[in-house]
């Protein structure tokens, strides 16, 4: 296993995201909540870390994501930003810290002073004026959509989106929506991988994908799922990296690597974690 120890790297930006979407360049993201494992991440060199609402579950032992705080987003955010110097930090702005304009300035400015450096939001359309004004507030906004998990009740559980071709032409509006009004990236989760592929050929912005093919300019992951942590059935588009073959030390340190690795050269995801 190769991996880079306590070696100091040229900081990801979102100059950096955008010059790898230029150029075809895959990037890799993990979900990260403390000190250390961002050490080890940044060790291992995986370009973007999302601080996200997923702690409530991998955490803080919740169903959902929907307790999780601004104060709790901001207090992880800080402990990552203290052992991270090379990627780029995205928070989540958790449920109902957006749903008014007022609320999410107040949000990103705690999570952005706490050390992120954008912060990701879940809707469509109806984000347009937020991603707009934040953007002119120098807060640069990620839109995540699909399988949006603060809506899990109006969707009435965990389920593929965009699967229909009236789904898939509005999702395709939101994106025009949002990008238009100056997201700086997309977020796509379960939605078809063909979906996903005319969503990333079509906007310029940096494309990340979870169980959306392999078409998408960047992967995440939740850190727990991709060293085998489960609390539930682990979901289709999930890979064991800490112990796969290929990560031959074993260590957490090397499924970081061996995931940033294969998301580099295109090998995950596969088929198999795809819709």
């Amino acid at each position: 296993m190769t991996y880079l120890t306590d070696k100091r790297q040229a900081p990801i930006t979102l100059a950096t995201l955008n010059k790898f979407k230029a150029t075809g360049e895959k990037f890799s993201c993990l979900t990260c909540y403390d000190a250390s494992f961002a050490h080890a991440m940044q060790n291992a060199c995986v370009d973007t870390i999302l601080v996200g609402d997923s702690l409530g579950m991998v955490v803080q032992g919740q169903s959902s994501t929907l307790p999780v705080t601004v104060a709790d987003m901001a207090y992880h955010t800080a402990n990552v930003a203290r052992a991270n110097q090379h990627a780029l930090i995205i928070t989540d702005l958790p449920f109902m810290s957006y749903a008014t304009l007022g609320d999410a300035i107040a949000s990103s400015r705690a999570v952005m002073q706490a050390g992120a450096q954008m912060v990701k939001i879940e809707g469509g359309s109806e984000l347009s004026q937020i991603v707009s004004t934040l953007a002119k507030n120098g807060v640069p906004t990620c839109v995540h959509l699909g399988l949006t998990p603060q809506s899990v009740n109006v969707f009435g559980g965990y389920k593929v989106q965009g699967k229909t071709d009236a789904a898939a032409q509005k999702l395709l509006d939101d994106c025009q929506a949002v990008v238009d009004a100056g997201a700086a990236m997309l977020l796509l989760e379960c939605v078809p991988a063909a979906l996903a592929k005319r969503v990333t050929e079509r906007f310029a912005v940096p494309v990340i994908g979870i169980g959306a093919g392999s078409d998408t300019d960047g992967q995440v992951l939740v850190m727990h799922d991709m060293l085998g942590i489960y609390t539930r059935k682990p979901a289709k588009f999930v890979k064991d990296f800490l112990t796969d073959a290929a990560n031959t030390d074993k260590s957490v340190q090397g499924a970081f690597a061996l995931y940033h690795r294969q998301v580099k050269d295109g090998t995950f995801p596969t088929p198999e974690h795809s819709f």
